[in-house]
C-alpha cells in the first residue's frame, strides 16, 4: 500500500512506542477527559463560543485523536486534539499490512496491532454503543456520513468514508454519504435524498456550521432528535486550539476546577500556548523563533504561518482582520530514516472514553510542518511489549 488514490502516501518505515510511554499517555488522555468533561471547564469554554455551541450534548466521538510530538530528549507533548480526525481506518489497515508483510511477529517485544477485522468490529460496536446511549436502542432512521463537498469529490480520505459506510451497512445500518447541503429538515425530521436520518457521523471542517449549507443540520441538532458527533459543543469544549492555553497554564485552574495532580500531568505534557490578543502580540513577536503560529480553528496545517515572517505589525494586522490565531511552543519531533532520507515523525493516539483503540503516526519531509509526500506519509506504528497485543 504505497499510495491510495494517488494522494494517501505510506512511509516504508516504522515507529515503535514503549509500553511504559503508552501507559503514561493513557493516564494523560484520561486526565484530559476528566478536565474537559467538568461543568466548570465546559461553562467557561461555552462563554467564548457561538450560540450553537451553548447547549450541552452527550455524544462522544468514536474517532477522537490526540496528536503528540516525541522530542529527541524523551517524553511526549500534546500538540492538538482532534474530534474529527481522519485516517482511523486507513491507519489500522497500514499497521496490519506492514506488520504482516515485514514479518514483525518474528521480532520479540513488538505487540501485534489490531487485525483489520477486529478493528472493524470495534468501530461498529462503538457506533452501536453511542446509538444506544443516545436513543436507548438502535434508531429506525438511517446513518449519514457527512463531509464537505470538496472533500467528498477529491479529498484524501474519501475512500475511508466509503470503507466506513460499507462496514456499517454490513452491520445492518442504512448508511449514506453526503454533504450538509444535501440534507433537508422536513417538519420534524432530517432527511438525505428522501431517507430519514437519525445518526450523523460528522467529518465537516465547518466546526460551528456557519455556512447556509448547514441550515437543515442546525435545525435537526436544535431539536435534540438527531445524534451528531462531533458537533459544535464537542468542538467548543474539547477541540478548539484556544483551549490549549488553559491546559498549558495554571492561571485559571481554580476557575476551571483543575486539581493539583491534574495540573502536574498537564504541565508536563502540554506545551506553552497563547491565544493571540492585543496585549500579548508584542511578546509573541519577540519570541517568534520559539513558537509556531497556527489558526485557532484551522486543520491539516492550513493557515500555518512561517515564524520567520511573523512580526508585531503582522500580528496586529491579524487582530484587526479578526483572524483568530494561537502561538504554541515549538516542540521538536523525533527523526527517523526512511529509504535513505531523514523524516520527522509524530504520534497519533486514537481513544474512546479513556480506552486506547489504535496508534498511528505520520512521517513528514519537513520538520516544521506536515509534508507527507513520498518517502514520507502515514507511518506504521506499534507498541514494544513482550506479551499480548494492544487489543485482542
Amino acid at each position: 500500500m504505497r499510495e491510495a488514490q494517488g494522494e494517501f502516501s505510506v512511509a516504508l518505515g516504522l515507529q515503535i512506542v514503549s509500553s511504559a510511554m503508552l501507559a503514561e499517555i493513557v493516564g494523560f488522555i484520561r486526565t484530559f477527559d476528566h478536565v474537559t468533561g467538568r461543568e466548570a471547564w465546559q461553562a467557561a469554554a461555552r462563554r467564548e463560543a457561538p450560540p450553537i455551541a451553548q447547549p450541552r450534548r452527550r455524544e462522544v466521538c468514536f474517532f477522537s485523536a490526540w496528536d503528540f510530538h516525541l522530542p529527541p530528549e524523551g517524553g511526549f507533548q500534546l500538540i492538538e486534539f482532534n474530534d474529527n480526525g481522519s485516517g482511523f481506518l486507513f491507519a489500522a489497515i497500514v499497521n496490519a499490512l506492514f506488520y504482516e508483510a515485514t514479518e514483525l511477529a518474528r521480532k520479540k517485544g513488538i505487540a501485534s496491532p489490531p487485525v483489520v477485522s477486529a478493528f472493524r468490529e470495534t468501530i461498529g460496536g462503538l457506533v452501536e454503543r453511542e446509538a444506544k446511549a443516545f436513543f436507548g436502542e438502535r434508531p429506525a432512521g438511517a446513518l449519514l456520513i457527512l463531509d464537505d463537498p470538496e472533500s467528498l469529490q477529491g479529498g484524501k480520505f474519501r475512500g475511508e468514508l466509503k470503507l466506513l459506510g460499507d462496514l456499517l451497512r454490513e452491520r445492518g445500518w442504512r448508511a449514506a454519504i453526503g454533504s450538509a447541503a444535501e440534507a433537508l429538515w422536513e417538519g420534524e425530521r432530517l432527511t438525505h435524498q428522501g431517507l430519514p436520518v437519525a445518526f450523523v457521523v460528522n467529518r465537516s471542517t465547518d466546526f460551528f456550521w456557519a455556512s447556509d449549507d448547514f441550515a437543515a443540520l442546525r435545525k435537526a441538532y436544535a431539536s435534540g432528535a438527531v445524534y451528531v458527533a462531533p458537533n459544535p459543543f464537542t468542538y467548543a469544549t474539547r477541540s478548539d486550539k484556544g483551549l490549549m492555553e488553559w491546559l498549558s497554564s495554571p492561571d485559571r485552574d481554580s476557575d476551571l476546577g483543575i486539581e493539583a495532580d491534574e495540573r502536574r500531568i498537564l504541565s508536563a505534557h502540554v506545551p506553552e500556548t497563547h491565544v493571540l490578543r492585543a496585549d500579548n502580540a508584542e511578546m509573541l513577536a519577540r519570541r517568534k523563533a520559539d513558537l509556531v503560529f497556527k489558526p485557532r480553528r484551522g486543520f491539516a496545517s492550513h493557515g500555518l504561518i512561517d515564524s520567520a515572517t511573523v512580526g508585531h505589525a503582522r500580528l496586529r494586522r491579524l487582530l484587526r482582520q479578526g483572524e483568530a490565531y494561537v502561538a504554541q511552543e515549538r516542540i521538536a519531533k523525533g527523526a527517523i530514516q526512511v529509504e535513505g532520507r531523514r523524516l520527522w515523525a509524530d504520534l497519533r493516539v486514537w481513544a474512546y472514553q479513556g480506552e486506547i483503540l489504535l496508534l498511528s503516526g505520520r512521517a513528514s519531509r519537513r520538520s516544521d510542518r506536515l509534508d507527507l509526500k513520498p518517502p514520507g506519509g502515514w507511518l506504521p506504528t506499534y507498541v514494544s511489549h513482550a506479551g499480548a497485543s494492544l487489543r485482542s
